[in-house]
């Protein structure tokens, strides 16, 4: 057994062997193929930067192409333009100087001409004929009939100047026409809010209109300044709702009897005064009853009882209304 194991030992020695050298022999032809690898990565890699500079210059190319094929385009078009241009000149040298294109090229240049002098000569003699213009045999014709046009426009004009300054001169009489009538309504509504304030509060209260812009009463805002005795308000604000209310009812009442109507009617304006101040109200809308009709709307009992008659509205049945009368007249 010993001896067999030996023998596979030295077998497997010289398999061992075999294995090492056919191992070194896969080892050699690896680094063969790896150098192959190598080589042909590179040979790729330098085909591939061959290909790409390729592209790009195709690139380049084609770029440069398109450029060409634009000034193509704009030369084409500058040609034709050119073209018409030609033709446009030779008709024109045709018509007005009778001169042939063709043969002007064919001919020989002047010696001894500067292009600049010419130019300026062609320019010069241009602008004249340009100034010129042409011969027009019905310039008379046209000039009277401008001439009549002109003349019938300046009469226009002068017209609606005239017309401009009489309206101006209406307007600035109208103006001062009204405001000379305005003044003197205003002074005398003024003077009548002064004296039924007065009624209404005591004498010893003052109160005035005044305007805010004397130089343009039209345009002017009117100040109202109520000051009953006691109490220095800087503004109507201030006051207190009866105040305000009798202050209300006197500029009402000084209006009135600027140009008093035949009837007036008053909605609750006694609403918000004490009875002092009603017992006032009453007198002043007696007084004022002699020349007109007055409407009273009011829940107040002292007005109510002061009046000459008195209509109620009552529902008898539901949806019917009826107005009852009281003349109080009649009991006196």
């Amino acid at each position: 057994e010993l001896k067999t194991d030996e023998e596979k030992i030295a077998q497997q020695d010289v398999r061992l062997k075999e294995i090492e050298a056919q191992l070194i022999q896969a080892y050699s032809e690896k680094e063969n193929f790896e150098k192959t690898l190598s080589e042909v990565e590179g040979n790729y890699y330098e085909g591939r930067g061959a290909i790409t500079e390729v592209e790009d210059k195709m690139k380049s190319l084609q770029k440069n192409r398109a450029h060409i094929d634009l000034l193509l385009t704009e030369i084409k078009d500058k040609s034709t333009e050119i073209r018409i241009e030609m033709n446009a000149i030779r008709e024109r040298l045709s018509v007005e100087f009778h001169v042939n294109l063709d043969n002007l090229l064919e001919e020989q240049p002047a010696e001894g001409l500067i292009e600049e002098e010419v130019r300026e000569a062609v320019l010069k003699i241009r602008n004249r004929l340009d100034n010129f213009g042409e011969v027009n045999p019905m310039a008379v014709e046209a000039f009277d009939e401008m001439k009549q046009r002109f003349d019938f426009i300046t009469a226009q004009k002068n017209d609606l100047v005239e017309a401009k300054k009489s309206l101006l001169d209406t307007m600035n009489e109208i103006e001062d026409s009204a405001k000379g009538k305005f003044m003197e309504a205003f002074e005398k509504v003024r003077e009548n809010f002064q004296n039924i304030f007065r009624t209404l509060f005591s004498e010893e209260d003052t109160c005035d209109m005044l305007l805010l812009n004397p130089d343009n009463p039209l345009e002017s805002e009117i100040e109202i300044i109520a000051k009953p005795k006691g109490k220095k308000p800087q503004t109507i604000n201030q006051l207190s709702g009866g105040e305000k209310s009798l202050t209300a009812l006197a500029i009402l009442f000084s209006l009135y009897l600027l140009k008093p109507a035949p009837f007036c009617i008053l909605d609750e304006v006694d609403a918000p005064l004490d009875d002092a101040n009603i017992d006032k109200f009453n007198k002043t809308i007696r007084h004022f009853s002699q020349e007109s009709q007055f409407i009273l709307v009011t829940h107040n009992k002292q007005t109510m009882a002061s009046v000459d008659v008195i209509y109620g509205v009552t529902m008898p049945e539901i949806g019917v209304s009826k107005v009852v009368p009281v003349d109080f007249r009649s009991l006196n």
